[in-house]
C-alpha cells in the first residue's frame, strides 16, 4: 500500500470512515441529511446519483455548494435490500421501457443500466483500468473516431485520486501510461489461473486486476471474501460502488439526495436561455426544485432523452441539440465471451468475476486489416446466466440440464472490442410512452465492419488461450457492454453537445457529467474514466463559479 494512503484519501473523502462497521451507509446521515425545500435555489440540481453524479456531487458539497441530486430509484440499503441470489438481483437494473432497433439492436436492461442510488456501479464486475493515451486522438493517430478536445494528461490527476478513493487492488500495469495501484492484487482463483496459463502458452503478458474492490480492511469497508456475487450487488461492500465511495463524505458534507425521484423535464427560462432547476416526481407529486445550475448524469440513454424530452420554445428539439447532435455517436463494446471446459474442476464462480486481464491487443496493429483494438479480462457467468448462454447453443431440455451439471468444468474469458462512433447509431424519442407521460428511448444500433472484425479477433484470440490452457470444447457467446456516448465532448457546437468542462454549448448553466459526454470509448471499462471526469469537471467549478 502506497505510503500515506489513508491519510491523503481521508483528506479530501471520509466516506470509507463515515459507514457503520457493518459496512452501510451509517443510517444517521441519511436520517439527518440536509434537506431543502423546492422554493430554495439551490446552487446546484445533480440528475442521477451514479459514477459521475455522485463523484460532482461528493466534490461539490466538500467546496460548500449546496447540492441535491435526484435518483429515480431507490437509496439502497445493502443489508436490507441485497442478496447472495442471482434471480434475486434483477431489481437493481434499469427496466423501465426502451425500443430498441437497427441492423444489430443491443439489449438493454441489467448489462448497461442500473437503477437507485449507485447506478449501475452497484451491479459492475468492479473492473477499473484507465483509458490510454491514444484513446484521446483516435482520429489523428489511426484516421477513425474523433479526436477529445482534452487529452490523457488531463484527467491523470484524477484517475490517480479516484483509485486511491475506490480503492482500487491490482499489479502495476505496464499498458498505455504505465502506473501503479494503491492496494496490491487479490489473489488468484480458478478462472484467472487458466487466463495466465494459456496466455503463458501463447506468448501474451497479463496481469492480475485492476479492480476496485478492497485487498484488506479501508476504513469500515470489509475485505473481499470472494463471494463471486459482484455483478448482483455486493452485500459485503468490498467492492465499490458510490453508494459507499463518495455519498457518505457528500451527505456529511451537507449534499442532500432525493431517491426514488423521476426528473422529468429541465426547466429553462426562454429569454435568458438558463436552466431554473429541474421538474421531478416523487410519490406521485409533481414538483419542481429550484436551481442556479442543473448537471445531469443519467448514462447515454436517458441523458439523451431527458434532452430531448426539454425541448421549449426557444430550443424546440430538445436541450443543446441546434445541431442535432444530441443522442448521437452512442457507442457499445463488443463484449464476447469465450468459454472452455476442462477435465479438472474450475469453479469459476469462486472470486470476483474480473481477476486476470491483459491489454496487449489494445492498440491499433498495422499489421492488422481493423483499427484500434480490444482487451480481454476473466469472466465469471452465474448459473442462471450460463444456462441462458448454453441456450443459445443450442442445448435444450434434458441435454441442457446435461450441460449444467458440467458447470464447475468451464472457464470462461470475456473481451472488450473497441466499436467505432458512428452518427446513425443514436437514441431519439419513440411514440410509446412511459408511466410518466413521456416518449420513451428508442435506441438504434448497427455495428461497422471494422467493429464485426474487431469482434472476430477478439473471438480467435480467446480460443487460442483456452486452446493453450488446456480446453477440450469451446463454446462463445456474442453480446454486447458498456453504453457511452450521445451527448459528447467537442471542440465546439458542431462537433459537440459539451465542451472540454462538460458544459453544454446551449445553456450556459447546464452540465453533462456521465458516459455520454465520451467520444470514444477504448477498450476499457468505462467507469473509472467517467469518474476522472467529473471528479475534472467539479474541480473546474469549484474554481470558476465560487457557490454564492
Amino acid at each position: 500500500m502506497i505510503k500515506g494512503f489513508h491519510g491523503d484519501v481521508r483528506a479530501r473523502n471520509d466516506s470509507a470512515w463515515l459507514l457503520t462497521p457493518y459496512g452501510a451507509v451509517d443510517g444517521r446521515l441519511r436520517e439527518e441529511m440536509r434537506r431543502f425545500a423546492d422554493e430554495d435555489e439551490v446552487d446546484l440540481a445533480i440528475v442521477g446519483c451514479g459514477a459521475g453524479g455522485s463523484v460532482l456531487m461528493q466534490r461539490l458539497a466538500r467546496a460548500g455548494w449546496r447540492v441535491v441530486t435526484f435518483d429515480a430509484g431507490p437509496f439502497w440499503d445493502p443489508e436490507k435490500d441485497w442478496v447472495s441470489d442471482e434471480a434475486g438481483s434483477h431489481h437493481l437494473y434499469w427496466t423501465e421501457p426502451r425500443v430498441v432497433d437497427g441492423e444489430t439492436p443491443v439489449p438493454l436492461g441489467s448489462n448497461n443500466s442500473g437503477r437507485g442510488v449507485g447506478g449501475s456501479m452497484i451491479h459492475f464486475a468492479g473492473f477499473t483500468p484507465r483509458f490510454h493515451p491514444s484513446d484521446f486522438a483516435t482520429r489523428t493517430l489511426d484516421g477513425v473516431g474523433d479526436d477529445w478536445p482534452i487529452d490523457y494528461l488531463d484527467l491523470r490527476p484524477y484517475y490517480q485520486a479516484i483509485e486511491a478513493e475506490l480503492p482500487v487492488a491490482g499489479q502495476d500495469w505496464p499498458w498505455g501510461d504505465p502506473h501503479r495501484y494503491p492496494q496490491s492484487a487479490h489473489p488468484v482463483s480458478g478462472n484467472g489461473e487458466i487466463l495466465q496459463r494459456g496466455a503463458l502458452a501463447c506468448g501474451i503478458e497479463t496481469r492480475v486486476g485492476p479492480v476496485a474492490i478492497s485487498n484488506g480492511r479501508f476504513g469500515h469497508r470489509a475485505h473481499c471474501i470472494y463471494r463471486g456475487f459482484c455483478l448482483q450487488g455486493c452485500k459485503v461492500n468490498a467492492k465499490a460502488s458510490p453508494l459507499i465511495t463518495h455519498v457518505p463524505d457528500a451527505l456529511a458534507h451537507g449534499a442532500e439526495i432525493r431517491a426514488d425521484s423521476m426528473v422529468t423535464r429541465i426547466g429553462v427560462d426562454d429569454r435568458t436561455g438558463l436552466a431554473t432547476g429541474v421538474h421531478y416526481v416523487h410519490d406521485g407529486v409533481h414538483r419542481f426544485q429550484r436551481a442556479r445550475m442543473v448537471a445531469v448524469a443519467g448514462y447515454s440513454i436517458e441523458t439523451p432523452r431527458l434532452l430531448l424530452n426539454s425541448a421549449t420554445r426557444r430550443f424546440p428539439d430538445g436541450l443543446g441539440n441546434d445541431h442535432d447532435l444530441v443522442g448521437r455517436y452512442v457507442m457499445v463494446q463488443g463484449a464476447p465471451q469465450t468459454a472452455g471446459r476442462f477435465e479438472s474442476e474450475v469453479r469459476m464462480w469462486k472470486g470476483p468475476p474480473p481477476e486476470v486481464s491483459t491489454e496487449q491487443f489494445y492498440e491499433t496493429d498495422p499489421g492488422k486489416p481493423w483499427k484500434r483494438g480490444f482487451s480481454i479480462q476473466t469472466v465469471s457467468p452465474l448459473p442462471i446466466t450460463w444456462a441462458e448462454h448454453m441456450a443459445g447453443q443450442g442445448h435444450f431440455g434434458a441435454d441442457l440440464r446435461r450441460v449444467m451439471s458440467d458447470y464447475p468444468h468451464w472457464a470462461c474469458l470475456g473481451a472488450l472490442c473497441e466499436f467505432l462512433p458512428l452518427p446513425d447509431n443514436r437514441v431519439t424519442l419513440d411514440e410509446q410512452k412511459d408511466a410518466y407521460g413521456l416518449p420513451v428511448a428508442r435506441f438504434t444500433y448497427s455495428m461497422g465492419e471494422n467493429d464485426r472484425q474487431l469482434m472476430r479477433a477478439a473471438r480467435l484470440t480467446m480460443e487460442d488461450i483456452l486452446r493453450g490452457a488446456g480446453a477440450q470444447d469451446l463454446a462463445t457467446f456474442e453480446r454486447f457492454a458498456h453504453l457511452v456516448g450521445g451527448a459528447r465532448m467537442g471542440a465546439d457546437e458542431t462537433t459537440g453537445v459539451v465542451d472540454a468542462t462538460c458544459r453544454t454549448f446551449a445553456v450556459p448553466n447546464l452540465y453533462v457529467t456521465d458516459g455520454s459526454v465520451l467520444p470514444t470509448q477504448g477498450s476499457a471499462n468505462p467507469a473509472l474514466t467517467i469518474m476522472a471526469i467529473a471528479a475534472r469537471a467539479a474541480d473546474l467549478l469549484r474554481r470558476g463559479a465560487a457557490a454564492p
